[in-house]
């Protein structure tokens, strides 16, 4: 697969105001030919001086016919989205537009080479740390990454359990809310359980629904409301980034980041 790392190295080739000379970062020029788009990897004199400089060899890596031009203007940071898109596309090379205009492409796409990452997550009510996730992807922040991220979704709703943990899921009878009898099935973690005991004793049964004591795959990343757990760290086995309930999205992305250099560096 052939995806430029940045849009600088990508030009556009419709005409020649500087004759065959081209600007000294480019790698790749998308020309315009009669029958749609080609895509030509290049190489500039590196003896050459000045922003614009001559070409030295030319070959074309995707023809018209093998070249579809994306009509839509999507996010040319999201890498793994417009690498999923190409694939769609059935051509061996499709062609991008940014919001911006940049230009980028995809050339022969795979998605084997990504690193999977792993999200743990509940709901209801929101589950923030995967929904954030998905929006911090979308804006483009983890593009240079390669990463897709696979999210692992609970519904504690199909937890069998009398009381839930706050109101704030839309729950009738809650731990935030209503007091305790003794003998309840409660849908819980460490901190309901260590919260029933000071105030109740012992006579509950708690569902445990930590979404940390959900996972399964490695490298991954969940959230987890006992501050003592945060970072990154192997859990139970598996290598992964704990990060605190109500984590900002900067937090987040701090995470992941620290997370994949980390595996990666392993």
């Amino acid at each position: 697969m052939i995806f430029p790392v940045q849009c600088k190295e990508v030009g556009y080739a419709s005409t020649k105001p500087c004759g065959d000379k081209v600007y000294f970062l480019s790698r790749y020029l998308m020309h315009d030919t009669s029958t749609g788009y080609e895509v030509l990897e290049i190489t500039t004199d590196p003896a050459g001086s000045g922003m614009m400089r001559p070409v030295i060899t030319s070959k074309v890596i995707a023809s018209a016919k093998e070249t579809y031009h994306y009509p839509e203007k999507v996010q040319i940071h999201d890498r793994t989205r417009l690498i999923s898109l190409a694939l769609d596309t059935g051509y061996r090379c499709t062609i991008f537009t940014g919001f911006d205009e940049h230009l980028t492409f995809v050339l022969d796409p795979d998605m084997s080479g990504l690193l999977r990452v792993h999200v743990y997550d509940l709901t209801p009510p929101l589950p923030s740390l995967s929904s954030c996730i998905r929006e911090l992807e979308s804006a483009g922040l983890f593009g240079e990454l390669s990463v897709m991220f696979c999210h692992h979704t609970r519904d504690i709703t199909q937890v069998r359990a009398d009381v839930y943990p706050c109101r704030a899921a839309g729950y009738t009878c809650t731990l935030d809310t209503d007091p305790m009898q003794g003998g309840e099935r409660v849908a819980g973690c460490l901190t309901g359980s260590q919260f029933l005991t000071e105030c109740y004793g012992k006579d509950f049964v708690v569902e445990n629904i930590c979404p940390l004591e959900s996972v399964h795959e490695e490298p991954f990343i969940t959230r987890c409301c006992r501050s003592e757990r945060e970072g990154t760290k192997i859990y139970k086995g598996r290598y992964g980034a704990i990060v605190h309930w109500g984590a900002s999205p900067a937090l987040i992305a701090r995470a992941v980041n620290d997370l994949v250099v980390q595996w990666r560096s392993k």
